[in-house]
């Protein structure tokens, strides 16, 4: 855990809050589904502000676009990722034998809670100041004709332009209790071959997931 500290930058006053923000359920408690709560929060309102002040010219709604394409699973997960997040996780010997955590909704709900220790050992400040150190990038490379538009949107405009028919979308794993329910989607282009996979806490996230890894894989071809 301490070179996970170095890697986010920020030393804890109280280690017990980092250790906890990385305890996922399976383990034991306390687990980090409180601290994810929090950290939601605060993520939210700092990415916020910095899209406020980095794009003065655009509206609520391509603001809040914006966001979304910032603090989605994916980038939450590809974050973990870049910090290795996975390696100091505590999880159950079921989810280490899925390989929990290498699984992007338990890393980017960790992300989540680490901000949320962040605000709880440090306050408000000292959160943004690590949120907006690991999201600078990522504001100053955004395109923004690209980016206000919702990847299932972006998919469906790029093979239109294409003529080529729009892709089917299918939910193939639904887990969790109906107030708490996660899907896995696939989106399918048969036309080129193409397959992804998306997850999310609702059928609509998943599908933009698994309709952004699409994209990424057409346009890359």
């Amino acid at each position: 855990m301490e070179g996970f500290s170095s890697r986010i930058g920020y030393e804890f006053a109280e280690r017990k809050l980092l250790r906890q923000a990385l305890t996922h359920r399976s383990y034991g408690m306390p687990n980090n589904e409180r601290l994810e709560f929090l950290g939601d929060s605060v993520l939210n309102c700092v990415v916020a502000n910095m899209l406020f002040l980095a794009f003065p010219n655009l509206t609520e709604g391509d603001l809040s676009r914006l966001r979304a394409n910032l603090v989605n699973q994916q980038s939450l997960c590809e974050l973990a990722l870049q910090l290795e997040l996975g390696k100091s996780l505590l999880l159950g010997d079921g989810e280490i034998k899925s390989s929990g955590m290498n699984r992007p909704s338990i890393l980017a709900d960790a992300m989540e809670a680490v901000f949320g220790a962040i605000f709880v050992d440090g306050g408000f400040d000292s959160a943004s100041s690590v949120i907006a150190r690991l999201y600078q990038k990522s504001v100053c490379e955004i395109d923004v004709n690209a980016s206000i538009k919702d990847p299932k949107t972006m998919l469906q405009e790029y093979l239109q332009g294409k003529r080529i028919p729009l892709p089917k979308y299918a939910v193939i794993e639904t887990l969790g209790e109906a107030h708490k329910q996660h899907f896995r989607v696939e989106c399918h282009v048969p036309e080129l071959g193409v397959k992804t996979e998306g997850e999310g806490e609702s059928r609509r996230r998943a599908e933009q997931s698994a309709a952004r890894e699409a994209y990424r894989v057409i346009a890359n071809s």
